[in-house]
């Protein structure tokens, strides 16, 4: 019995490398947003002259949403491969390995997760605001972002409570 649930242990253990392909899909959606962020910036460059500052300041947004995009699928790709497939040892070594590789936990992958999606939100609603300057009627669209971006915020703060309790439990618990 004990060479079946060491077969099926083994098994298991190596399930977590299914992930991997996941992961290379992210690299290369990845690759795809930096192709769509050179795009943009040149689009940006050759109409310069023409661009009204309102016009010009939307235009950086957009890039600066990208960028935050980019910063988030990074930090999915080596947090949740350490966390679920393997460690990255390639990176232990470099003096260009980012300081917060390695010390994320699935509970700090999500509330930085939620962490960029507000900064995210918040540049869609910024976008949305320059927009409307100087008009008296706010657009159904905004108003639902609005509802969007606070429940991305109060996401955020309840992801944070539920792990401030957590850590409050395992403290408790190992120190009786």
């Amino acid at each position: 019995m004990s060479q079946i649930s060491n077969a099926i242990e083994s098994i298991l253990f190596r399930a977590r490398f299914l992930l991997a392909p996941l992961y290379l899909g992210l690299v290369g959606a990845l690759i795809l947003l930096t192709y769509r962020f050179l795009i943009e910036f040149y689009h940006i460059a050759i109409h310069i002259g023409d661009a009204t500052p309102q016009s010009f300041t939307l235009e950086l947004l957009a890039l600066l949403d990208l960028t935050l995009l980019a910063n988030l699928i990074l930090m999915v790709i080596f947090a949740g491969y350490e966390n679920f497939v393997s460690r990255i040892d390639v990176a232990t070594e470099s003096k260009d390995r980012p300081h917060w590789m390695g010390t994320i936990d699935f509970s700090g992958l999500k509330i930085k997760l939620i962490g960029s999606l507000v900064a995210i939100s918040v540049i869609e609603l910024l976008k949305d605001f320059i927009e409307l300057s100087g008009e008296a009627e706010v657009g159904e669209g905004t108003i639902w972002r609005v509802i969007i971006h606070l429940t991305f915020v109060l996401s955020g703060v309840l992801f944070a409570l539920m792990d401030w309790i957590a850590d409050k439990r395992e403290f408790h618990g190992t120190h009786k």
